[in-house]
């Protein structure tokens, strides 16, 4: 399962199992914000959720941005994580 930036949409997408799971975000003060995330329904309790905020997380560093999570569920991976913890920052 790869993440896809999809710029012009803002947002980043993984395909699972034929279905869009993606985490949106927005652009202020120089920061990528992200926003909100959604899995499928059939994929919900499965890791699904983790695998696409980690594999976010990965590009991010790869494409150099400064980002800030807003949404719940990123803070929380982010804060359980060393690695993430210090790279991504928490509104």
């Amino acid at each position: 399962m790869n993440v896809i930036h999809d710029k012009e949409n803002n947002k980043f997408t993984m395909n699972v199992n034929s279905e869009l799971a993606f985490i949106d975000y927005k652009i202020k003060d120089d920061k990528m914000s992200l926003m909100h995330s959604e899995i499928p329904v059939n994929q919900r309790g499965k890791g699904t959720s983790k695998i696409l905020v980690e594999k976010t997380f990965k590009k991010l560093t790869k494409e150099r941005y400064n980002t800030v999570a807003e949404y719940r569920y990123v803070i929380v991976i982010a804060k359980r994580s060393d690695k993430w913890n210090t790279i991504i920052e928490q509104a």
